[in-house]
């Protein structure tokens, strides 16, 4: 589902002369349906550099980033838009949303882009809500009032509210109490279980140990000394 080869990045630092500072080279990752790799690697290795450009936010130096069938490294911005709807899925640590949405209708957006009907896109966002222990005079409010807890499972259940093939997890579980974390590690349990490619980043010790199938070391694609 996720296929990485050959992966370079660097940044070019304009305000430094046109720097170019190297910081991926060779990347090399393959996650199959149904399967939960999770980065690891010292602050500043990489990890989140790598989940970037499998989003799509960072234009890798060379390389290619399969995702169903579509190079993330070399497609067009509209094919990157279209992938994001339909097949890769994104938890960031940031909830961004345009203010004064309703929560309801941050959580269901993403099924009414793809056609979903607005009853049935705010049922199964309602529903999300409720399992993510949002209460539910909550739900008409903006959630950039939320605190940062809130705001995580808003963020979590705008990312499940689809049956995504594939999902990219940027510590999922931070800042939740032990009655919310429990009920994330069992949503991304079950997509595991419906099939989904997942790649995760988990300071979480025991999120990692019970979720992830395989670890993958980022520090071993860093240019230089490191390697």
């Amino acid at each position: 589902m996720i296929q990485i080869s050959n992966l370079s990045k660097s940044f070019t630092l304009h305000n430094q002369g046109a720097a170019v500072i190297p910081v991926m080279e060779g990347a090399a990752l393959s996650v199959e349906p149904g399967e939960c790799v999770g980065l690891i690697g010292a602050s500043g290795s990489g990890k989140s550099t790598l989940m970037r450009m499998i989003w799509g936010n960072y234009l890798a130096a060379s390389g290619s980033i399969m995702v169903g069938g579509l190079d993330v490294a070399r497609a067009a911005p509209r094919d990157i838009i279209a992938l994001r709807r339909r097949t890769l899925g994104y938890v960031s640590q940031f909830l961004r949303v345009v203010p004064r949405v309703p929560t309801v209708d941050v959580v269901a957006e993403p099924l009414l882009n793809l056609g979903v009907p607005v009853a049935e896109a705010r049922a199964r966002a309602e529903a999300l809500l409720a399992q993510l222990n949002i209460p539910e005079r909550l739900w008409s409010l903006s959630p950039t009032t939320f605190s940062g807890g809130e705001q995580q499972r808003v963020n979590i259940a705008r990312g499940f509210v689809h049956p995504y093939p594939a999902l990219l997890l940027d510590e999922p579980t931070a800042s939740l109490d032990a009655t919310n974390r429990e009920v994330v590690l069992t949503l991304i349990e079950a997509a595991k279980t419906r099939g989904a490619a997942i790649i995760g980043i988990f300071h979480d010790e025991g999120a990692r140990a019970r979720l992830c199938d395989r670890l993958v070391d980022v520090t071993s694609y860093t240019p230089g000394p490191t390697q």
